[in-house]
């Protein structure tokens, strides 16, 4: 694994301000970076070419961003709410890692709507333009994971098993990069459907439901610590997936016959 990039020492005058002599530059802080940059673009490009709108603020981006980080870090500490309530500490120690995925979306999601409302943009158009732009910068930050040592996967003696500096010389699954492949699949999935597209919101729901369903099998071969609603049975994210995928079901076949009806009247 590389956790690091590298580090680099600060001249005497910032050393001297700030109490700090070396700063260290992190793969997954890198990653993530990478994978906003790459995401932010195709939104941009995408939203131009399709629905002609020449430019997105940067300032969306950032807020998006924002959301993402409260989203995730607020549902990594209601995994366990009780451990923080009687230890307030632990909140700082853990604030530069932990975060969850679905939480950031669910946060995420609303502001996106809300903000395209606001401007007058076609909400479902520019959702199935997010659901391709999440798989981006998601699996990209799988990779981040997999640099740093987290969400690891469950003891295994195939030959896919690798040992991470966090679990004791032990051999287990690397879940991050199951994930990070099934999220390209995904993404090659949405492109091609997206060719023969039926409805406007299609691509987003279709990502809801496989990201979900794949998610949930995922879970069976996690390792690490996380939250269950039953344990050992049932974990937040699998749970979350299961809602999901019951709303994006009931909202795909909504849309989908609506959009045979007006052909229908064609």
């Amino acid at each position: 694994m590389f956790p690091k990039l590298f580090d680099f020492s600060l001249p005497d005058f910032f050393s001297n301000l700030f109490g700090i002599e070396q700063v260290t530059i992190f793969t997954y802080a890198v990653l993530i970076a990478l994978g906003s940059l790459f995401a932010g673009l195709y939104t941009k490009w995408r939203a131009k070419k399709e629905l002609g709108i020449k430019n997105l603020p940067s300032t969306f981006f950032y807020m998006i961003f924002i959301a993402g980080f409260v989203g995730g870090k607020l549902f990594f500490y209601l995994q366990d709410p009780l451990l923080y309530i009687q230890k307030p500490s632990l909140l700082l120690d853990n604030f530069s890692g932990g975060f969850v995925f679905y939480g950031s979306f669910i946060v995420i999601i609303p502001y996106i709507i809300w903000y395209l409302k606001k401007h007058d943009i076609s909400v479902l158009p520019m959702l199935d333009i997010f659901a391709i732009t999440t798989t981006i910068v998601h699996a990209i930050g799988r990779l981040g994971c997999f640099s740093a040592g987290c969400c690891y996967g469950s003891p295994t003696e195939s030959d896919f098993g690798i040992i991470f500096p966090t679990t004791n010389n032990i051999v287990v699954h690397p879940t991050q990069l199951y994930e990070s492949t099934m999220l390209i699949g995904i993404m090659i999935i949405l492109l091609i459907i997206k060719k023969h597209q039926q409805f406007k919101g299609q691509l987003f729901l279709i990502y809801l439901i496989l990201y979900a369903f794949g998610r949930g099998i995922l879970e069976l071969f996690r390792g690490d610590e996380r939250g269950f609603i039953i344990n050992d049975i049932l974990s937040h994210s699998q749970f979350i997936g299961l809602c999901l995928i019951l709303v994006a079901t009931y909202f795909y076949y909504r849309f989908f016959n609506q959009s045979n009806l007006q052909i229908t009247k064609t």
